[in-house]
């Protein structure tokens, strides 16, 4: 872990608590998210100006994941919506055929839960971000970033 990301263990700490809320509230479980966030990493985009740099979400990862994510709701017997599967064969099928990736439909599916990770990854960095700035830690950290990448 690079020094830059030293600094901000804590901050996420405290955001990861606080945006708790935010993930039950989404299609996806606590597993899932912790999957979608190791599949993630942080950057600072425009960091060497120190008014424009934001902490952003490079979420180029996240479709590599999908065959895990379908694979833990299959093991937890939900859908995306939190809710119980049916019993029923044709749901045990799809539901292996989807994780699998043979499904017709995979293509619009897997976008989706592409894009609401992608929303809901940026929308932590964001937290983040503001966390950082409220105890006035930002700017360090952006000077550890530019320091290190030379950006």
């Amino acid at each position: 872990m690079s020094e830059w990301q030293d600094l901000i263990v804590g901050a996420r700490m405290a955001v990861d608590q606080a945006f708790t809320d935010r993930v039950q509230a989404s299609e996806f479980t606590n597993q899932e998210w912790g999957l979608i966030m190791t599949a993630t990493e942080l950057d600072i985009e425009r960091a060497d100006d120190p008014e424009a740099a934001r902490l952003v979400a490079d979420t180029e990862a996240i479709e590599s994941i999908l065959p895990e994510l379908e694979q833990v709701r299959s093991q937890r017997g939900q859908v995306a919506g939190g809710g119980e599967a049916s019993n029923d064969s044709s749901g045990v099928v799809d539901s292996i055929k989807s994780a699998l990736g043979l499904d017709d439909d995979d293509d619009a599916v897997d976008q989706a839960k592409v894009a609401a990770a992608e929303s809901l990854a940026q929308e932590y960095a964001e937290k983040l971000q503001q966390h950082l700035e409220s105890n006035d830690e930002f700017e360090r950290v952006r000077r550890a970033y530019t320091d290190k990448t030379g950006s």
